[in-house]
């Protein structure tokens, strides 16, 4: 009776599995007919559908990643694609998975992880054509975007030194206006007041070596008569 009761409950569960199994595959049938239609949003629906029914539907996730990317869900697509890149797959369908993902970093201007996604479906799928393509399309507008930089980066070097340049010639012209107005704002003199002026100065100086002189006469005088 054991025995009989055991075969019955794993027939039961097989019979629940199948049943799941074929729920998603009915999921996911409906949701290609919608993709067909390009109706990429509902698609998706009947996608998540399936997955209920079967959470490890590698057909429904791969599914769901493709319509949103038709819905232009880049970042979206991208998640999805790269989670599954961890499960055991063909190389047929790995080479299918990372071309998708170089696609959706494509399509997100990240170059350089569309690259390296190109090339590892090309790993696994060397013979396939539109990756190669999309692989040296993506190597070209790299090769443009490098040599943009590298013409901003010269016209910005060349804005920094023109504006150091103006700087400078402005600075140089700001000297030299205020050199000239110190030059109009020195006090204009007449060659007789110089003249008077000169020999004043001559006369101060002559009264004081005179009295240098007489200082000079007292200080000898002391010494002599405090040695004596």
């Amino acid at each position: 009776m054991k025995w009989i009761k055991f075969i019955s409950i794993y027939i039961l569960v097989l019979l629940a599995v199948t049943a799941f199994a074929q729920q998603e595959r009915k999921f996911i049938r409906k949701g290609n007919k919608l993709y067909e239609k390009e109706n990429f949003q509902e698609s998706e629906i009947q996608y998540r559908k399936a997955i209920d029914k079967d959470k490890s539907s590698y057909n429904a996730s791969f599914n769901i990643g493709d319509a949103l990317y038709k819905q232009e869900k880049y970042e979206d697509a991208t998640k999805q694609f790269s989670e599954l890149s961890s499960k055991q797959l063909s190389k047929e369908d790995k080479s299918k998975l990372y071309h998708n993902i170089g696609n959706s970093m494509l399509q997100n201007q990240k170059l350089q992880e569309s690259i390296d996604a190109y090339k590892e479906a090309l790993r696994n799928n060397p013979n396939d054509m539109e990756t190669k393509y999309n692989l040296a399309y993506a190597q070209k507008l790299m090769q443009q975007q490098q040599q943009q930089d590298k013409q901003d980066k010269n016209e910005e070097n060349k804005d920094q030194n023109k504006d150091q340049k103006d700087q400078q010639q402005n600075q140089d012209q700001q000297d030299k206006k205020d050199e000239q107005q110190q030059q109009q704002q020195q006090p204009k003199i007449s060659k007789e007041d110089a003249e008077r002026l000169l020999q004043a100065l001559a006369n101060d100086e002559k009264k004081t070596q005179d009295k240098l002189k007489q200082e000079k006469a007292k200080a000898a005088k002391a010494r002599v008569v405090k040695e004596w």
